[in-house]
């Protein structure tokens, strides 16, 4: 094959590929998965339809492939970063142990003793069955860490049963690339009637030890790119190089073995590449990089191998497969099922979680593709067939594990999905609730910067009225009272009421409203977790005079931070409630890029914070940065 032709294979995928991309976010919109759209436009370029991207040039463009399957890889090792696992890790253990094991035994006899009514395993003898019961075995244990992060951001979920189904997915990838190694093997030699005696179980082993020996060696080299000054995109080349490279020095080892041993000797690229990302992310201080260069190219990757595992079906094998790819899908549920009721059980969770534990688990995409895509390269007998019935699959598990993940953590209440706010009027208004001095005082200072202001108290409260603002009457705080304020309107929203009266303002705006600037003026300091939790502003009056001129007073640029003097950033100083944060020290935090600690504040003392200072339990961590950046990290070390 001519290097000319190979350009011109790839100048076609790659038109067909920025295409695809515009597709999908059109299947996006409609609430769809990104993959689904990818998938469907990747079949429509194939040989199925336009042929734009013909058999020959799939088999030409088979090193993009491996490229992606790397950066897979790596991305699912980056996100096994141990130190935040430790409170939930005997959870993560029995529900990783249960879902291995159960998914894994109950998959592989039911579609072995059900051989007979798939088309491409009817004829096969019972060794070729075994085989192919496995593989399909190993794909159904994997799980989507994408899927699962997209849908904890989005909910804001955040508690026991969040950790453990992050933990669980991450490890469990890590696990079932093992699991593929091992079946692979097994089922080659099964397939091509090889003996599976001693010796093939020796090599097995130095096969899983030298590819895990590797993946660490590769991991020291993966930090290269990131001892240097280079911008992000040469890092993310860089990065793409390397996971490249991990595929031609399996295929080179694996040639020389046969070569020169006259043996067989498979090195697990998948395997050297999550262990090297793991490496990387929990033993070197360029984790917080690594992790971002791995977005930044990531969205580019999953377009080429998702447009091209679609080019690569079969829209008529897909249509006489779709009933066995249905049969399946109802199949893993079952077995995630069960092995979720078994690892809550063996963990000793709460009971409420038993009949949940199983809808996070059900989203697949890149590692399971990856591994089917694997199989249809080295079996291209039946490999075909196999790869369409695990896309299927996939395709179900993202159309229906989201919704089923976002409806379980509403159901054991860890999400917290702020109401979406609605467009307000132009003018900039707001609305105080309580009608004394400190609010009056307060409206006549929004007044002179020409805020619109209006005033809300209980009824039976006694109040003389002011006929400078209005002030509005409630008979009580309740939904229906509540309701015809129209507290949507409301820019800010400012609550002076007793800490029991403010918190009923504050939770019915946080679930009905969803305004943005929600300040209450907090009376016991015991409450403060309670109106935190709810995203408001809180003001302590007996320390926020003291805490303003302290801050002018060591900290002027801070102080001036505070109080918005700068725009486009701000501080926040949070108190550290995260088990998990406890004891890790400053380098170790994965912050945004674009956050800086200024300070830390333990028992009333301001510490001589540095690197390598550890937090405690209690810490008052002074940070400044972009308000996206600050609200997460808020929200993850303060839960």
């Amino acid at each position: 094959m001519s290097i000319k032709l190979i350009i011109t294979f790839l100048i076609g995928f790659l038109i067909v590929a920025i295409a695809a991309n515009v597709i999908a976010k059109i299947f996006q919109k409609n609430k769809f998965p990104l993959i689904t759209g990818l998938i469907i436009t990747g079949i429509i370029a194939g040989s199925s339809f336009l042929n734009f991207i013909p058999p020959k040039a799939l088999k030409e463009l088979n090193f993009l492939n491996e490229i992606a399957l790397s950066i897979i890889a790596f991305s699912a090792g980056s996100e096994l970063y141990l130190k935040e696992l430790r409170s939930r890790i005997n959870s993560i253990k029995w529900m990783t142990i249960s879902q291995l094991f159960i998914t894994f035994i109950l998959s592989s006899i039911t579609i072995y003793f059900v051989a007979d009514v798939i088309p491409f395993m009817a004829n096969m003898p019972t060794t070729h069955k075994i085989a192919v019961a496995i593989l399909f075995a190993t794909i159904f244990v994997a799980r989507s860490p994408s899927s699962a992060i997209a849908v904890i951001d989005e909910l804001r979920a955040n508690g026991p049963f969040t950790k453990t189904v992050m933990g669980v997915t991450v490890v469990k990838d890590v696990l079932v690339i093992i699991l593929f190694a091992i079946s692979i093997s097994i089922a080659k030699a099964f397939i091509n009637d090889e003996p599976t005696n001693l010796l093939f179980f020796i090599i097995l082993l130095l096969e899983l030890v030298a590819s895990i020996g590797l993946g660490i060696i590769f991991g020291k080299v993966l930090s290269f790119p990131f001892l240097t000054k280079a911008d992000l995109q040469l890092k993310g080349v860089a990065i793409i190089i390397l996971g490249y490279s991990i595929y031609l020095f399996s295929h080179l080892i694996s040639f020389e073995a046969q070569n020169l041993l006259q043996i067989e000797f498979t090195l697990e690229p998948l395997l050297i590449s999550i262990v090297a990302s793991f490496t990387l992310t929990n033993f070197s201080k360029h984790r917080i990089e690594f992790s971002k260069t791995l977005k930044e190219i990531s969205p580019v990757i999953y377009i080429i191998f998702f447009t091209l595992t679609g080019a690569s079906l079969s829209v008529h094998t897909l249509i006489n497969v779709f009933n066995i790819a249905l049969g399946f899908f109802f199949l893993r549920l079952i077995t995630m099922f069960i092995s979720g009721i078994l690892g809550v059980y063996l963990a000793k969770d709460p009971k409420k979680f038993a009949l949940v534990a199983w809808m996070p688990y059900l989203t697949q995409a890149g590692v399971a593709l990856g591994l089917a895509t694997i199989i249809s390269h080295e079996f291209p007998t039946w490999g075909h067939e196999f790869e369409t019935i695990v896309i299927a699959v996939i395709v179900m598990n993202q159309l229906i594990g989201p919704p089923l993940f976002k409806w379980s953590l509403n159901y054991l209440h860890e999400s917290h999905l702020k109401a979406r706010a609605k467009t307000i009027p132009e003018n900039q208004n707001a609305i105080i609730f309580g009608f004394e001095n400190q609010s009056l005082a307060l409206a006549k200072q929004l007044k002179q910067n020409n805020w619109e202001v209006k005033i809300a108290q209980i009824e039976s409260k006694n109040l003389t009225i002011d006929k400078e603002f209005e002030v509005i009457c409630l008979k009580s705080i309740s939904y229906k009272e509540l309701l015809k304020l129209e507290l949507q309107n409301y820019e800010s929203i400012i609550l002076l009421l007793s800490d029991e009266e403010n918190l009923k303002l504050a939770t019915f705006i946080y679930e009905n409203i969803g305004t943005k600037v929600v300040i209450v003026r907090l009376n016991d300091r015991r409450n403060f977790e309670k109106f935190h939790s709810l995203g408001v502003l809180i003001i302590d009056p007996a320390t926020a005079m003291v805490s303003l001129l302290d801050h002018f007073v060591r900290s002027p640029n801070a102080a001036s931070l505070l109080l918005g003097m700068d725009s486009g950033q701000d501080t926040i100083d949070i108190e550290i409630r995260n088990k998990d944060i406890h004891g890790i020290r400053l380098r170790d935090l994965r912050l945004p890029t674009d956050i800086l600690v200024l300070s830390v504040k333990r028992k009333g003392q301001l510490l001589m914070s540095h690197g390598y200072t550890r937090l405690r339990l209690g810490d008052i961590i002074t940070l400044v940065g972009s308000e996206n950046s600050l609200q997460k990290l808020k929200f993850k070390f303060d839960t």
